[in-house]
């Protein structure tokens, strides 16, 4: 079965977007308190992680700086090493990690969409009748 890497790019760019609303307005020690917030941005994390392993590896030689084994990684100790996942590693992967990643993803979401065929001016797309 073919991949769509669109979806992968949507999925990672949704879990950045929804770690930044379950974080916003948090400091450090804020965050530290809020076990819901630490837990949805690891919930969050991996999504990310998972969709991340699901880009086909050109895509992602093509943005190599992205430490990607790293952030696959980060979704096998999330599931299986729960009680080793510090709260000041999650703060400094949302508030350092995230945004390099983010821009980097969208980067990649530019090039998926250029990349698609253009439709001809005046069809419509399939599943549209009107």
């Amino acid at each position: 079965m073919e991949k769509d890497p669109g979806i992968s790019v949507r999925h990672i760019l949704e879990a950045i977007e929804n770690i930044g609303a379950d974080t916003a307005g948090y400091d450090f020690e804020k965050f530290r308190r809020d076990r819901r917030a630490r837990q949805l941005v690891e919930r969050n994390l991996e999504i990310l992680s998972e969709a991340s392993r699901r880009l086909p590896d050109e895509l992602k030689e093509h943005e190599a700086a992205i430490p990607w084994q790293a952030i696959a990684g980060i979704g096998n100790v999330l599931r299986h090493d729960y009680h080793e996942t510090y709260p000041t590693v999650l703060w400094d992967t949302c508030k350092k990690d995230l945004e390099p990643l983010k821009q980097a993803v969208e980067r990649i979401g530019r090039k998926l969409n250029t990349a698609s065929p253009r439709r001809r001016e005046g069809t419509k797309p399939p599943g549209k009748r009107c």
